[in-house]
């Protein structure tokens, strides 16, 4: 699609309006969903500090302990194309409030769990929830604000919140594990997700496109999600079953085969694909999807091993440790409200590249690590250049993504965005976990401290993860185009320079 195209595209999601509703206020709007997106990307990282909790009382091992957070995110990714095509088709405020209900429902259920495999059955119905939800919030955002300079700053509130909820679930899943049990860490939901339902049924009006295609690519998510399952599956495993193993080359076998499955769905066989292939001839938003993969594998394992390496080495409580995540929560907040207005000015690929090597270099930082550093002088500076470049890179790539497409197709593409950052994050904390935990069995094999065995095992984590940030920064200067101001005739603010 070249420049001339996007900017003579009509942008009017009112066609497919019901009349007879009252037009809601657009920032009404935008609180509402944002609160949604909180909820959802809050459950990725509020169970990260009540994790050795977690683990303690369901006997969860080492390496299955991740499966608290990979059953979630697996699923999440898996069918966030599928919940974008859904808010497409049948209407956005319908799919919003199916996905709540789903969502509200997993985390009751995970709550009540009594065996790990109760918890990790009802994480992995959660994602599902969260993956019909998340892609809705972002579509009744580009669809609400047509106008291109106020869609960039209703996505950087957006991509401020769900940073934000990202960070926060430290604080409130240490204050909830500390005065109640970790068990409320996915109770809370439920309050939340009721007042966001009654405030969706009041509020919002529904909006749908492609009407006339109903069609829907059940096979291609099923064998998508299937393939990443088994895909983590087979890295977590190698813990136990070297790399050469059968069991190993078997298990990435069937991981393959169902990946080239899906490709082969979406490419010859699906009437209406999940995924056209034919969406990524769009420069931007491949581009913002390759870096979003990256950025995905990084930004998970950070909560993940810091929470640990908090609690397992420092010896700090849960409640300190949430307290301890709080300049990282402000440093999210501020880069992303920072980075709507240099996007604005400066197009996404100079605020991605400066974003990333802020990444790179918080992960360089806590790369150095050791069991005798404390909070100030080894968590703190790193923690916080890692959050502020990851909160720089929320707006550039959201804005990326979905520049390129037709609104009609706003929800396939934020799906596939987000997609890319679960599938990043999914594989990246199996490949890193496992990394680490081999590092630290080896370790300990030969007489080390547990303490020092551990921390080694998250600085390798570490030193990998801000050579990804890298490679990422590099994606982006390479490519993502620059945005260019589009004619004003033309009814939009931007348009794609292809």
């Amino acid at each position: 699609m070249t420049a001339q195209d996007q900017a003579t595209t009509p942008h009017s999601p009112n066609q497919a309006l019901r009349r007879d509703q009252p037009e809601p206020s657009n920032a009404i709007v935008l609180a509402l969903v944002c609160l949604a997106q909180f909820m959802v990307v809050l459950d990725v990282s509020i169970v990260n500090v009540a994790l050795p909790a977690i683990g303690r009382d369901l006997h969860y091992s080492p390496t299955g302990l991740q499966w608290v957070v990979n059953g979630y995110v697996l699923t999440f990714a898996g069918f966030l194309l599928l919940g974008g095509r859904l808010a497409d088709i049948f209407g956005q405020r319908r799919i919003f409030l199916a996905g709540l209900a789903l969502f509200s429902l997993a985390s009751l259920i995970g709550g009540l769990a009594q065996t790990s495999g109760e918890l990790t059955a009802a994480r992995a119905l959660q994602g599902l929830g969260g993956a019909v939800l998340s892609p809705a919030t972002l579509t009744i955002i580009t669809t609400t604000y047509t106008d291109g300079r106020e869609r960039t700053r209703a996505i950087g509130v957006w991509s401020s919140v769900a940073g934000a909820g990202g960070a926060f679930g430290a604080l409130a899943g240490g204050v909830l594990t500390t005065y109640l049990s970790w068990r409320w860490v996915l109770f809370v939901n439920v309050p939340i997700g009721a007042a966001a339902g009654f405030g969706a049924m009041a509020l919002l009006r529904e909006r749908r496109g492609e009407a006339g295609k109903r069609d829907l690519d059940v096979a291609g998510s099923i064998t998508g999600t299937a393939g990443l399952a088994v895909l983590v599956y087979a890295i977590v495993s190698t813990d136990t079953h070297p790399w050469g193993s059968v069991d190993t080359l078997v298990t990435l076998a069937i991981a393959i085969t169902l990946l080239a499955t899906f490709l082969l769905i979406q490419g010859r066989l699906a009437r209406s694909p999940l995924m056209p292939l034919s969406l990524f001839r769009s420069r931007a938003l491949s581009g913002a999807n390759g870096v979003m993969l990256l950025v995905g594998i990084t930004f998970f394992a950070m909560w993940y091993f810091l929470s640990l390496y908090m609690q397992e080495v420092l010896g700090f409580g849960p409640l300190r440790t949430g307290l301890l995540f709080l300049p990282t929560t402000a440093a999210i907040i501020v880069a992303s409200q920072l980075s709507s207005r240099l996007v604005s000015r400066y197009g996404p690929r100079p605020v991605l590249v400066a974003g990333m090597a802020f990444v790179a270099a918080g992960f360089l930082w806590m790369a150095q690590l050791a069991a005798t550093s404390t909070y100030l002088n080894g968590v703190l500076g790193g923690a916080v250049l890692t959050t502020f470049g990851v909160g720089l890179s929320f707006t550039p790539l959201a804005t990326a993504a979905t520049s390129g497409v037709p609104w009609q197709q706003a929800g396939l593409a934020s799906g596939v965005l987000n997609t890319s950052r679960q599938v990043g994050g999914s594989i990246g904390l199996a490949a890193l976990a496992t990394l680490a935990t081999a590092r630290t069995h080896a370790l300990t094999a030969g007489g080390s401290p547990r303490t020092v065995a551990l921390t080694s095992g998250y600085d390798r984590a570490f030193l990998v993860s801000a050579v990804i940030a890298l490679i990422a920064g590099g994606v982006a200067a390479a490519s993502i185009p620059k945005l260019v101001r589009a004619r004003p005739a033309a009814g939009l603010e931007n348009a794609m320079q292809s």
